[in-house]
């Protein structure tokens, strides 16, 4: 089995709506998404010959993926009042909704899911919000 691995990483805040703890509240991380990628056998012909995939493919896809979240508040859908968006959107704020609470276990699913959906071999990610504590996500075989 060869496995190859990558990474990209980007800064944006959060909050957890319905969290009893100091995550209630707005903040930041520098998230890092680390990426795996697997297989048994490698191209045998053409320029990618001896390669499981082309480096410059997973980690295009990887930095795709941090970049759409860079320098944004990511916030889980309906856990901010209407007004509160629309004064945010008002001063100009990137502000991104998404279908889940934004935990680092809920990214590293999204990020897998979505490396998959390009047809990428991609067999786990790790999502950083702390350089020492990640959350993996990976299927069963």
């Amino acid at each position: 089995m060869y496995r190859l691995k990558t990474s990209s990483s980007f800064d944006s805040a959060h909050f957890l709506a319905g969290y009893e703890g100091k995550c209630a509240n707005i903040h930041g991380h520098r998230w890092k998404i680390e990426a795996e990628f697997s297989g048994e056998k490698l191209a045998e012909s053409g320029d990618k010959r001896g390669m499981l995939i082309d480096f410059g493919d997973i980690k295009s896809a990887v930095r795709a993926l941090a970049d759409s979240f860079d320098h944004a508040l990511i916030y889980e859908e309906a856990s901010l009042r209407a007004e509160t968006v629309a004064a945010l959107n008002a001063e100009n704020f990137r502000l991104i909704a998404v279908p889940f609470r934004p935990t680092a276990e809920n990214f590293a699913e999204y990020f897998y899911r979505k490396l998959k959906e390009q047809g990428l071999p991609v067999s786990s990610v790790a999502v950083y919000e702390t350089p020492e504590n990640c959350a993996v996500y990976e299927e069963k075989p």
